[in-house]
């Protein structure tokens, strides 16, 4: 079987906010789940290698993308801010977990792995994300059809 084409995500564009910076990190969230997924062999020392070379990488991108997705709602003053980085901070930890896990000298189940980001991923941006998407969209619809020097729809 060739491993290469394989996809546990295919990305779609009902994945997609409009917000380019935050299409393109989200689908590099999906290519990254998707190049784990072709690393699962069933051969743990080749796993365990693979594991080891990409996911200190993985994890500075994931924060760099919840950092990026922190300031568009900061600067948004969504109300919702406290609750999704509290999703983000324990996202956070949970990789920690795993990380820690590896580095003691635990079996890691690259499988397992990446079934959980795919469901946190996909789960994440249908939920949470589309709720700061729908907020900001109402947001730049009200500033679209607010009159100039009216300042009560930002």
């Amino acid at each position: 079987m060739n491993r290469r084409n394989l996809k546990l995500i295919t990305w779609s564009d009902t994945f997609a906010c409009g917000i380019k910076i935050i299409d393109d990190q989200h689908r590099h969230l999906v290519n990254l789940v998707n190049d784990m997924y072709r690393h699962v062999t069933g051969n743990f020392e080749e796993e365990q290698e693979y594991f080891n070379s990409i996911i200190q990488e993985s994890e500075n991108y994931i924060k760099v993308h919840f950092a990026t997705e922190e300031k568009i709602m900061e600067a948004a003053k969504y109300s919702g801010y406290a609750e999704h980085k509290k999703a983000h901070d324990e996202f956070i930890v949970t990789v920690e977990k795993y990380i820690a896990n590896f580095s003691s000298g635990k079996r890691l189940s690259l499988y397992s792995f990446t079934q959980s980001l795919k469901d946190w991923v996909l789960s994440h941006i249908a939920v949470m994300d589309k709720q700061y998407f729908s907020y900001l969209s109402k947001i730049a619809n009200r500033n679209t059809n607010a009159k100039l020097g009216d300042t009560s729809a930002a």
